[in-house]
């Protein structure tokens, strides 16, 4: 459920019975899946698809379409207009962690089935979070700067940095990847607290409702919740104000989960310790202020690239294609 909104359908339910009137001539036909942008994972995915699936794309779809389900290969945008030409569509399959360019509020008026790839990218994000906020607090990327320039030898040793363990993290959005993060933390002897949609029963983590009540109560933010209506610029000048001049920032996530211009007035102001940033408010465009700071270790939406997470992303796809075709439940719902 997206911030205590009506549940996404999760497939398994709204299937009818065709397949068991037409037998087994309809089971061994391969499914019709509508591809939505362009994969950038070269042709082995594409073969791998079209060993088991009918691919077809937008300008192969008849004006009253029967395709029951889209996997969407990019951040191309599934608008309402592009849903209008699916009326049949049951299921969308995103290969991307994030989803808010997919229409999810017309996705649940039409009982639009939605699965992501968060699962696949978890663990090599979780890691380059923790990579992130360990350049940041132990100037790793800014020392690498100082020597190559030669101040080393004629400045003498490089500003000390800060230890990580016994840091008070706070995680904005406990869910696979921000999981994966607090296992890593933990493994630091970092404390752990959060905010996520809602409390969670399996965590002994303390939660905290409100973000500025966790930034209070924090060294650290860790952002990696889902951009949505409800966090866009959830961090604001009045988390980073409860966060303290003493406070760090890692984001993940998506770049409107902050509001950047606050953000670049609390760095360059010192109203904050520093930042770790993969991702942008207005990718690829960074503010040119964010460049000429050395307390902020910036990324270019990298924290998903490994050729492992893109394997393990081509396996959740097809494992959810094939959960929807055998009317199972998805794998990776929303």
């Amino acid at each position: 459920m997206l911030n205590g909104e009506t549940p996404l359908p999760q497939n398994g339910h709204r299937r009818n019975s065709m397949a068991a009137i037409t037998g087994e001539a309809e089971a061994e036909a391969p499914g019709v899946v509508f591809v939505h942008g362009s994969p950038p994972f070269g042709l082995p995915f594409k073969d791998r698809l079209l060993s088991r699936f009918q691919l077809i794309h937008m300008s192969e779809l008849p004006e009253s379409s029967h395709v029951k389900v889209m996997l969407c290969m990019d951040h191309t945008p599934v608008t309402s207009q592009t849903l209008y030409k699916l009326p049949s569509l049951e299921c969308i399959v995103a290969s991307s962690a994030g989803v808010d360019h997919i229409d999810l509020t017309t996705c649940r008026l039409r009982g639009i089935a939605v699965a992501n790839g968060s699962q696949a990218f978890s663990e090599d994000v979780a890691d380059y979070a923790v990579a992130l906020l360990m350049d940041v607090l132990r100037k790793i990327s800014a020392g690498d700067r100082y020597l190559r320039s030669g101040l080393w030898s004629t400045k003498g040793d490089y500003p000390l940095g800060w230890k990580l363990g016994g840091k008070r993290v706070g995680i904005v959005g406990l869910g696979n990847i921000g999981s994966e993060v607090a296992k890593r933390l933990v493994a630091f002897g970092c404390g752990i607290a959060y905010n996520s949609r809602k409390k969670r029963s399996s965590v002994s983590f303390p939660y905290y409702a409100d973000v500025c009540d966790l930034a209070a109560n924090s060294d650290i933010l860790v952002i990696c919740c889902a951009l949505t209506s409800e966090t866009h610029h959830i961090i604001n000048k009045d988390v980073m104000t409860a966060l303290g001049k003493e406070g760090v920032i890692i984001n993940v996530g998506r770049g409107s989960l902050i509001n950047q211009k606050e953000l670049v007035q609390f760095l360059v102001e010192g109203q904050i310790r520093g930042a770790g940033l993969d991702v942008f408010e207005n990718e690829p465009i960074v503010p040119r202020e964010l460049l000429e700071l050395d307390n902020v270790v910036l990324s270019p939406h990298n924290a998903v690239v490994t050729p492992e997470a893109f394997e393990a992303m081509q396996e959740l796809a097809i494992a959810n294609l094939e959960a929807f075709f055998s009317n199972k439940p998805l794998l990776s719902p929303i």
